[in-house]
């Protein structure tokens, strides 16, 4: 597993007798919301690490939390942020980032920095089941980011599946590392296992050092149901799993039972290991309330500390409101992505639609009942006669900018279509899905190329018309879904008065390493939400043949420019500085793509 890196020297703590200063880290950028600062990293394994800390630091140490997100959970819906219309629900239940900036306000010991960590699929239990590699690549992530911030410790944390992230961290090989000081479950101990030596390891740990905790938090989950159905097999579960820790740790330890505000709580090795167990008396579904409702976060970084007074009564209703952001984050790999008024105006070069050329309509009603190479070939022979609306012609400018990995900061411009390929008139024309030959076909003829799932983030970014995806179900590859999809976002679109730049229409079929992998296949990406996360990760499954109503082209002109000077995409893609502009998947050699993929 590769890791994108970024190094801090230690030169740059403040000494104790030293103002606090602003100190914009490298490849970070500002956000709107508390004074912070952000980066979004992407593991050559689809593992999302987003980083947040104070754009103020203030402390000559540095503790860094790392919180693996839940089963089911986008690190976005994990950071949480204030409800709104239309909002998924997820993004109000665990609130990381309002219970970190708590924390912060009273914690003035030391500068808090939080990695939140994401499993591709959201599932770090599949993740480990599919990769034996998985813990050494996890403890290699974890001193890594260390490392890379200069932590002078580490705060582990995880709710529901994100516990197998923490447990694959334990069972790595080697002792669990010092520089780990507490290691905090929330209702996320599923998969402990004395087989697998967790209990053993975590012993010799605590035993390390007089800093170091273990704090478990669980409820009575044995008979809780969903749907009249019982939720937990007759094995499973945290209450279940909480047993079994705290009798292997009896065999060595003694604990002590007691009571705390509404929990069961168990204690041992002078409260360096600590159980919090809701008996949960109603037998309610408290699984994320642990963490969200009642500060489980909270109550894991700051007990057994001097700032633990300040967040009231573990159970209680939550001390960190006023922290939660108004709107939600957003993996957008440059946040200043916009449409200069100032750029030189870029067209694909292609020839005007003729007089007679057959309408969207027109066409579907030809393509109905032709077969898959029928109707790539007639899609193909249409573009490249210029059977599309005018505004498909004049490119939209993207300005980004983007350190290098020698530290140099480059801005760039580089062109795209205001929408997907659209075959038709001005006034009847279809937005129309086909295969990734189809596409790089009339993409050479048009002197352009397919997009990177980097610059399907930017165009999102840039657009000024951002749609509500609507997708659809049945004959998801029948041409009369293509059109009737077409009226659904026709229809959304007469609510945007500026349609400069359209998105979060389809998926983007996309140029990718991962095509390395899997030649032969088509590459899909996006589909953003109206909250910045896209229906559709990367994802490279589908023969490359397969179309359906959801895919989309959306072409980039080959011409672009770097530092104000004229460059092709392909070579900004594969250079091994620049390609940070254009690419989130590390060098991108488009040549090389296509002649494993036979285009």
């Amino acid at each position: 597993m590769v890791v994108v890196t970024v190094i801090l020297s230690h030169g740059q703590h403040c000494r104790a007798d030293e103002p606090a200063r602003e100190m914009l880290l490298p490849g970070f950028t500002r956000t709107e919301f508390f004074n912070e600062q952000i980066q979004w990293r992407r593991l050559d394994n689809e593992v999302r690490v987003h980083i947040n800390c104070p754009q103020v630091l203030k402390c000559a140490r540095r503790r860094l939390v790392i919180y693996a997100t839940p089963n089911g959970s986008s690190i976005e819906q994990t950071l949480g942020c204030a409800p709104s219309a239309g909002l998924h629900w997820h993004f109000g239940i665990q609130h990381v980032a309002a219970q970190i900036r708590q924390f912060r306000e009273y914690e003035t010991s030391f500068d808090t920095i939080l990695a939140v960590v994401q499993a591709p699929k959201l599932s770090w239990p599949g993740m480990v089941r599919e990769n034996q590699q998985l813990p050494a690549e996890l403890r290699k992530l974890v001193l890594q980011l260390a490392r890379d911030f200069d932590a002078d410790d580490i705060v582990m944390a995880g709710h529901s599946g994100g516990g197998s992230f923490l447990l694959a961290f334990i069972a790595a090989d080697g002792e669990i590392p010092n520089i780990v000081s507490r290691l905090v479950f929330l209702d996320a101990n599923y998969s402990y296992s004395d087989d697998a030596g967790h209990g053993d390891k975590l012993l010799e740990w605590l035993e390390q050092d007089t800093e170091h905790r273990l704090i478990v938090v669980a409820y009575d989950d044995r008979e809780i149901q969903l749907n009249g159905k019982r939720v937990v097999g007759p094995d499973g579960g945290t209450f279940r799993a909480s047993d079994r820790m705290l009798a292997r740790f009896r065999k060595d330890v003694r604990l002590t039972d007691g009571i705390h505000g509404q929990f069961r709580h168990v204690t041992g090795l002078n409260s360096k290991l600590q159980f919090f167990i809701h008996p949960n008396p109603e037998n309610e579904i408290l699984h994320t309330r642990l963490v969200g409702e009642m500060s489980g976060l909270l109550r894991g970084l700051s007990l057994e500390t001097k700032v633990d007074e300040h967040f009231g009564t573990f159970g209680e209703k939550p001390t960190y409101l006023q922290w939660i952001q108004s709107t939600p984050s957003m993996e957008l790999s440059c946040q200043a992505a916009t449409i200069p008024s100032d750029a030189p105006v870029v067209q694909l070069k292609c020839v005007a639609r003729a007089s007679g050329a057959d309408t969207g309509t027109t066409l579907c009603r030809k393509l109905a009942d032709s077969s898959r190479e029928e109707r790539e070939t007639l899609i193909a022979k249409e573009l490249i006669a210029g059977n599309f609306p005018d505004a498909l012609r004049t490119l939209v400018p993207i300005r980004i900018q983007a350190m290098s990995p020698d530290g140099q900061t480059h801005t760039a411009t580089f062109y795209v279509t205001n929408d997907n390929l659209t075959i038709g008139s001005a006034e009847d024309s279809v937005r129309m899905p086909m295969s990734p030959q189809t596409a790089i076909q009339v993409a050479d003829v048009f002197d352009a190329t397919l997009l990177t799932t980097r610059m399907s983030d930017l165009v999102y970014c840039a657009a000024t018309a951002r749609l509500d995806p609507r997708p659809l179900t049945d004959k998801r590859e029948a041409v009369e879904t293509f059109l009737l999809h077409h009226k659904f976002i026709e229809t959304q679109l007469q609510l945007y008065p500026r349609k400069q730049l359209i998105a979060g229409i389809k998926k983007d079929v996309v140029f990718s390493n991962r095509l390395k992998e899997k030649p032969h296949r088509v590459a899909i990406y996006g589909w953003h939400k109206q909250d910045g996360i896209p229906i559709q990760p990367l994802y490279a499954g589908h023969v490359d043949w397969y179309v359906d109503y959801s895919h989309g082209i959306r072409l980039v002109s080959n011409r672009m420019f770097v530092d104000d000077a004229a460059m092709s995409v392909a070579d900004v893609l594969k250079d091994p500085q620049l390609h940070v502009l254009l690419s989130n998947e590390g060098p991108l050699d488009v040549a090389e793509l296509r002649r494993q993929a036979e285009w």
